[in-house]
């Protein structure tokens, strides 16, 4: 399962124009600590404004490796522009201090 903040698209692109997500959740079904990210997520990136995607971690990407390969048991796993910015437990105060300073590392 792919999907974006609406439900729709791919992890390298948001719904709105092909444009690349600022957020990408890696997780997987049946896990508790990924559906609070999920809701943490969703509900900032929409306070925000920022566009995210989720990714299921068990199924193949285009190259026809899972990313469970690398990242194994690390689920959930929150990025922002490109930089990993957590995992397991997803810090909110982080996520935010990603969004607002648009790239760069914290």
């Amino acid at each position: 399962m792919t999907r974006t903040g609406d439900g729709q698209g791919s992890a390298a692109t948001a719904a709105a124009g092909g444009t690349p997500a600022r957020v990408v959740l890696y997780g997987r079904a049946g896990c508790h600590l990924c559906d609070d990210a999920r809701a943490l997520v969703a509900r900032v990136c929409a306070e925000v404004g920022a566009t995210w995607v989720e990714v299921d971690v068990d199924v193949p990407g285009p190259d026809g490796v899972p990313p469970a390969d690398e990242l194994g048991e690390m689920v959930p796993v929150v990025d922002v522009d490109g930089v990993r910015r957590g995992y397991w437990r997803i810090d909110e105060g982080r996520l935010r201090r990603a969004l607002a300073a648009g790239g760069g590392r914290l």
